[in-house]
């Protein structure tokens, strides 16, 4: 029987992925995101498509990856992770900046950013692969980055139904 656990042993990093449509903002919670190139610098990162950020990409085709630092309060990760920007402005009250690429770059909790022009996108089934040049990237602080592990074993958090790590059965 297969152990589909063991893919909690990839490893992760905790992001907020954002963009735009029109004048309005939107970001989420990911764990999927890697760099595929050096020159020019690219990155990979894949969105749900039941997600309000994914249309928001495909619109724009721009987005940003803000990496979070390991003391990112569980409330903010829930701010952006566990609710929809369909019911809620999760921009309101919310350290940010407009990038160069005109999509929200979230600054708090974050390490640094990355601000991304969709070059390619695939399909993945219930997500989608999207493959952006890096427009800009900055470093904000040092400090450590939150690695999915330590999230889900220090944390103790879990995985929202459209994270492509959930798993069905996950337990809190």
């Amino acid at each position: 029987m297969m152990d589909i656990k063991t893919l909690f042993k990839i490893t992760y990093g905790m992001y907020v992925v954002s963009s735009k449509k029109s004048d309005k903002y939107n970001g989420q919670i990911a764990n999927t995101a890697m760099q595929v190139t050096a020159e020019p610098p690219k990155v990979l990162i894949c969105i749900n498509k039941e997600n309000l950020t994914h249309h928001y990409i495909q619109e724009s085709k721009v987005f940003t990856v803000s990496i979070l630092e390991q003391n990112t309060p569980m409330k903010f990760i829930g701010h952006f992770g566990f609710k929809s920007g369909r019911e809620f402005d999760k921009f309101k009250d919310m350290d940010y900046k407009i990038g160069t690429t005109g999509a929200p770059v979230v600054t708090r909790n974050a390490l640094g950013y990355l601000e991304c022009e969709v070059l390619l996108s695939m399909d993945a089934g219930t997500h989608t692969t999207f493959i952006g040049e890096i427009k800009d990237a900055q470093t904000l602080k040092d400090g450590e980055p939150l690695t999915y592990a330590y999230y889900h074993q220090i944390k103790k958090g879990k995985s929202p139904k459209t994270a492509p790590t959930y798993i069905k059965d996950e337990k809190k």
